[in-house]
């Protein structure tokens, strides 16, 4: 690098975004993930020593993956090559792997290739890259946001350890937010500026874990407010809560988000919990998930987890997935509400799902039974000549509307598929059924 090539990337640095300048360059001052990072923790080891294996690290934005890469890059002895998979093509890695083997064969140095948003390459640019890491030609780093178990061939992940990253904490990002303010060499320490600690509890608590949220809002606030009369640009809650309008909610459609958010508000309500219940709905439906979807899942737990001992739970699901087609959002939020909250608070009961799965797997794994002659349709004529209708015993002709009868196959006779539980309207009904048995005993 000669004089104009430094003072060139000099003076980008410097003209570059605060996340981008306040960026850690060593494992030291990385703020957060210390489950991968601590230093008694495999990734800290690997990096440290320099013996690093193809690694995926997979977290929500702004949590750490490129600047893992980027301390990784000044801190291995391989050469460190980056590429994004949202404008790379196959010419861009077969560049690279060439390179990396003329390095390799003529150096003896290894290549460390960083693809960011490697969810983002299809399933042939994986399938290519899959033999140079395998024969370690180059090191993969592959950063997403996505689930790599979803979005990452299944040989690449086998040939690579995985990382997942957290939303940072409200303490990490208060820590950065104070570095970003009065850091004066890579910060905006020399504009002079102070922030208050409600500000910065303000910032830490609506940036959701996203430190680049926090920084972007910092610099906004620091480079748009006027300096008061002392001379300071004071950060105050009224000038931060200009500055990040709007909480964002990370939540895609398609992705596991979606299906994360989904399972906690299904388990939250099969765990009888309104409140879980009806926060993890606000979440869906403030990121723009569809009612009706919503509507289904209710509807699905009221039969799997409730089921009969409150019988109500699915008509009150029911009815609630037919007012939102008719009421539509923002209404339907107070219907899907209530709905989710009465088959949260209902008495549970599985019976029903264990009953007919144990049903389909005998039914799936085991020959057709016979249906038992007396049993079999006989509304036609000749049905009698067949044996068919003969022997059946029409239940209210009995007391109680019941008689002992065999209505399994043969082969399945002493079979049980349901076993009513001795919660709510489900107690009634087994008492019922132990009543009729015994009394016609």
């Amino acid at each position: 690098m000669d004089l104009f090539d430094y003072m060139r990337e000099d003076k980008m640095e410097k003209e570059s975004p605060l996340a981008s300048r306040l960026r850690p360059r060593t494992l030291d001052e990385i703020v957060g993930q210390q489950h991968i990072i601590g230093k008694d923790k495999l990734l800290y080891r690997a990096i440290r020593a320099d013996k690093l294996s193809s690694i995926i690290l997979y977290g929500p934005p702004g949590t750490g993956k490129t600047t893992i890469a980027r301390v990784i890059a000044n801190t291995t002895s391989a050469v460190f090559t980056q590429i994004n998979a949202t404008v790379a093509g196959k010419k861009d890695m077969e560049q690279v792997v060439q390179e990396a083997k003329d390095r390799m064969g003529m150096f003896g140095k290894k290549t460390i290739l960083f693809v960011d948003e490697i969810h983002r390459f299809n399933k042939s640019q994986q399938d290519y890259l899959l033999p140079f890491v395998e024969d370690g030609t180059v090191i993969l780093i592959g950063a997403t946001t996505e689930n790599p178990y979803f979005e990452v061939n299944g040989a690449l992940i086998s040939r690579s350890i995985i990382f997942e990253l957290k939303p940072l904490s409200v303490e990490d990002i208060k820590v950065l937010i104070r570095r970003a303010v009065y850091d004066t060499e890579r910060g905006m320490g020399a504009y002079g500026a102070d922030i208050t600690e409600e500000a910065v509890g303000f910032l830490a608590d609506l940036s959701g874990g996203d430190a680049r949220m926090a920084l972007n809002a910092i610099e906004i606030g620091v480079l748009t407010t006027e300096p008061s009369q002392d001379g300071k640009i004071h950060i105050t809650l009224e000038v931060a809560s200009e500055c990040i309008q709007r909480r964002v909610m990370r939540y895609d459609k398609t992705g596991d988000n979606h299906y994360d958010t989904i399972s906690a508000f299904i388990k939250s309500m099969r765990g009888s919990d309104p409140d879980a219940a009806i926060y993890y709905l606000a979440r869906m439906l403030y990121a723009g998930e569809e009612p009706a979807f919503i509507a289904r899942r209710i509807m699905i737990c009221a039969s799997e987890d409730v089921g009969n001992a409150d019988p109500q739970a699915l008509q009150v699901a029911v009815a609630a997935s037919q007012a939102v087609e008719r009421l539509g959002m923002p209404e339907a939020r107070i219907t899907l509400a209530q709905a989710a909250a009465y088959v949260a608070c209902a008495p549970k009961s599985n019976s029903a799902i264990m009953a007919i799965d144990a049903a389909m797997e005998l039914v799936g794994k085991s020959r057709q039974a016979p249906i038992p002659a007396y049993l079999q349709d006989a509304h036609y004529g000749g049905a009698a000549k067949l044996g068919h209708g003969i022997g059946y015993q029409y239940a209210h002709d009995f007391p109680n509307h019941y008689v002992r009868q065999q209505y399994l196959p043969d082969a399945y006779k002493d079979m049980k598929f349901y076993h009513p539980g001795d919660l709510g309207y489900e107690k009634v009904m087994k008492d019922h059924m132990k009543k009729i048995r015994e009394g016609e005993d």
